[in-house]
């Protein structure tokens, strides 16, 4: 590497100047408005659902293109939805789409355009004064653009330059390790092959991703105790499930396919059983928008039962579950336990059993909230039932004891000797297209020794063997200065990160940052001394490359590597795919260092699946397999009952049982995302399934919690919270009673990502515990009531 341009002092004094000016919000609140709050719908889907899907697919992309496109939308000709990793079925419908599907579709597929006249309209600080849904709404980048150091505009640059200005940062850094590379999880299965060898011919495992940061703790958990960090059931298995407990997940907004899924398994008399804070209506009722005849009925009834588990007693809850499971068995020996399974297929059986034994039933219904005849009654069911599917999502993996509210998950499921059987299993649910599918090509900063020698042997050059750094490093590194370039492959950083002023301060202490995306989005304009946006093909679009047309590669929930084909011309002459950007890339930095032969690799994708199959497990024959309808299942040992840890058996675990967190007057605060978002993409203002209409800037609160606090509903507050004597504020939220537990509460991100601590990540995982926010709500210092005599609904 060459020398660095600038000395460390120089650098600091640079940045303190820099920091020093006045600098544009980072998240620009907007002006709180007493938001419609209605009873919540106790059914999802039907007719609500269609309207929604044909005014954004149609008011974005028009009648005739935006029909075109939810055509093909998960089609085996056509290309995967860009939204959640929920599997497609063997039969496929006409319409193989969900409501929020189609917004994400027509969120890419927009007529809109965002060009080089644009950035010369606006400002990056005026275009920070405007909202998230705003800056979405914009349209697709159409040219690659430059924010050079001391300008106030981005202005356009070629292809060309761009790379040399990302080569001439990175050659320049005293080390490989002073840059991060970012991934999202939209990005493909070839791409992620490419972007990973890249950043380690360069000379670093930094490779932070989404994975970081939603289920990081579900590889973890997984890992350690079955051997593999993925789930364990095929969509056949919900077939033949006679119970599916969902836990801290909410299918009708984040993955609206699955309630096809959960109806069907209803209609045949599988019990659903869901765990969760707030009661959501897409596990309530279900009506199938492609039924005619049910779309104004009553829909179908999916929960048997619902648990009301307070934020974050998840572990409390699963425990209890545990302790009547063993009490049934003492009662009716050999009937509940699957001790054959137990004693064939796993360790550490008896001091699970001494561990749940032990705790007591008042100590799991007081931190649980659940009381203990609805326990009760989910053990009955357990004890019952000989296939169970456990299924989950964020609302388990984002706590700083996420890791072992999965393995009770897994305790369970062992308990009952389901995995690895039909119909039975465990079921991360992704809510990203192919944040798995990153993982399995490499994108992680903690590589498997296996893997690294396998790109040794095919590619001939030594990958670095340090661990490198995650979401939360990266934040540090860069806050601290030692993180001189960040390159984002996707995503939305600066929104999706944990303690928003934290993540902007480490973003302006950096020299270059780098996007490739295709909207804008905030962390463009929360920038380094110098920034460049690459703008890139969409899912939805055609990729013709000097071999001709091509198709990439996801990975969804359940394993299954299938392919995608873009249907429509790309929204600009001037875009590239992502693996000729980063190809392009590669060469521009890299040089005569690689052997690799970047551009003819990407002159047909078809070369860089051939090199996949032979560095990674399961991906032999590739390029064949890939082409047959529907894909190909990844291996699974326990998915096949055979247990790929080091003792080849699963592992049951002990764990604590989390204690009382809050002090007087303080709430344990969790974020979600409305019906009208995904991720940080925000489509509109509105969250059906949960009677809020027109706001994003509400907290969600217990009525006997917003009384015992003075404060009414309407109120504007401020919300603080609290972490090792350090405290972060976020202004101007409106007071909507709700069903929710008592001392929780309930907000929106990216809103209050400000809220969440760049330090309280989970154990093992590091995933930020954006689920655990323990605050206060005290009325706003900026502005009085907005609402007087408005009415809402409480439990």
């Amino acid at each position: 590497m060459a020398e660095t341009q600038r000395d460390d002092e120089d650098t600091r004094s640079e940045q303190g100047a820099a920091l020093a000016r006045p600098l544009p919000p980072v998240q620009p609140p907007d002006e709180p408005r007493p938001p419609l709050v209605s009873l919540p719908p106790t059914v999802a889907g039907g007719v609500p659902a269609i309207v929604s899907s044909m005014k954004h697919a149609w008011g974005e992309m028009g009648p005739v293109r935006g029909s075109f496109l939810l055509h093909k939308v998960n089609q085996k000709d056509g290309f995967d939805c860009p939204g959640c990793a929920w599997p497609d079925p063997g039969h496929r419908s006409v319409a193989e789409f969900c409501e929020n599907g189609a917004k994400a579709v027509a969120e890419e597929g927009t007529k809109e355009r965002v060009t080089p006249d644009f950035f010369r309209q606006w400002s990056v600080a005026a275009l920070c004064a405007q909202s998230d849904h705003w800056l979405g709404k914009q349209g697709r980048l159409t040219h690659p653009m430059v924010l050079r150091e001391g300008a106030t505009h981005y202005t356009p640059i070629s292809w060309d330059e761009a790379f040399a200005l990302v080569a001439e940062e990175l050659n320049a850094l005293e080390s490989p390790d002073a840059a991060c590379f970012y991934t999202s999880g939209r990005t493909s299965n070839e791409a992620a092959f490419l972007y990973q060898l890249f950043v380690r011919q360069f000379g670093t495992n930094n490779l932070p991703d989404c994975s970081n940061m939603c289920h990081e703790s579900s590889g973890t958990g997984l890992g350690e105790t079955i051997g593999i960090g993925k789930g364990t059931v095929t969509l056949e298995d919900f077939e033949q499930a006679q119970a599916v407990f969902v836990i801290g997940q909410n299918p009708g907004t984040n993955h609206p396919r699955m309630l096809s899924t959960l109806q069907a398994a209803a209609r045949r008399g599988c019990e659903i059983v869901s765990i969760n804070p707030l009661p959501e209506a897409g596990l309530n009722r279900f009506r199938h928008p492609q039924e005619v005849f049910q779309l104004l009925g009553p829909g179908t009834a999916l929960n048997s039962q619902f648990l009301q588990v307070r934020i974050n007693g998840d572990v409390a809850l699963l425990q209890g579950l545990g302790k009547a499971l063993l009490e049934m068995e003492a009662e009716r020996p050999g009937t509940v336990v699957a001790r054959g399974f137990i004693e064939d297929k796993t360790l550490g059986f008896d001091a699970y059993a001494r561990n749940v034994s032990a705790v007591s039933w008042d100590d799991v219904v007081v931190r649980s909230g659940v009381p203990r005849p609805q326990l009760q009654a989910a053990a009955e069911l357990l004890a019952r039932s000989e296939r169970i599917i456990f299924c989950w999502a964020m609302g388990l993996t984002q706590h700083r004891n996420a890791v072992a509210n999965i393995q009770e998950i897994v305790n369970l499921a062992l308990l009952r000797g389901s995995i690895g059987k039909p119909g039975a299993g465990l079921c991360p649910v992704r809510g990203h297209s192919n944040v798995q599918g990153d993982r399995t090509m490499g994108i992680w900063e903690r590589p498997k020794p296996e893997f690294l020698d396998a790109l040794a042997r095919e590619l001939d050059f030594e990958p670095p063997r340090h661990h490198g750094k995650d979401v939360v490093d990266t934040l540090h590194g860069m806050h601290e200065g030692q993180v001189r370039v960040f390159f984002a492959l996707g995503g939305n950083f600066l929104s999706a990160t944990p303690d928003t002023e934290f993540t902007a301060r480490a973003l302006r202490r950096t020299r270059l940052t780098v996007h490739v995306s295709t909207k804008l989005n905030r962390a463009h304009l929360v920038h380094g001394r110098r920034a460049l946006i690459l703008p890139c093909l969409g899912r939805t679009e055609r990729d013709v490359q000097a071999g001709g047309p091509q198709f990439v590669t996801v990975e969804n929930s359940m394993g299954v590597v299938h392919a995608t084909r873009g249907a429509v011309a790309p929204a600009s002459e001037h875009l590239l795919s992502e693996p000729v950007i980063v190809a392009r890339l590669a060469t521009a930095v890299l040089g005569a260092r690689s052997k690799v032969p970047w551009m003819s690799w990407v002159e047909d994708y078809a070369r860089v699946r051939d090199v996949i199959a032979r560095v990674i497990p399961g991906f032999a024959d590739f390029n064949r397999r890939v082409q047959e309808p529907g894909g190909f299942y990844l291996p699974n040992g326990p998915r096949e009952g055979r247990f790929t840890t080091a003792s080849g058996k699963a592992h049951f675990t002990v764990h604590t049982m989390p204690g009382e967190e809050l002090e007087p007057g303080q709430l344990m605060m969790m974020t979600l995302r409305t019906h009208d978002q995904f991720n940080t993409t925000v489509y509109g203002l509105d969250d059906r399934y949960r009677g809020i209409k027109g706001g994003r800037r509400v907290v969600l609160m217990h009525p006997k919690d917003i009384q015992e606090r003075g404060l009414t509903e309407g109120q504007v507050v401020d919300l603080t919270s609290h972490f090792r004597g350090e405290t972060r504020v976020a202004r101007r939220f409106v007071v909507v009673p709700y069903n929710i537990p008592r001392r929780c509460a309930a907000t929106y991100f990216p809103e209050t990502n400000v809220l969440v601590p760049v330090d309280s990540f989970a154990e093992k995982s590091r995933t930020p515990a954006s689920k655990s926010v323990v605050i206060t709500v005290a009325p706003s210092v900026e502005a009085p009531s907005l609402v007087e005599g408005s009415t809402s609904w409480g439990p």
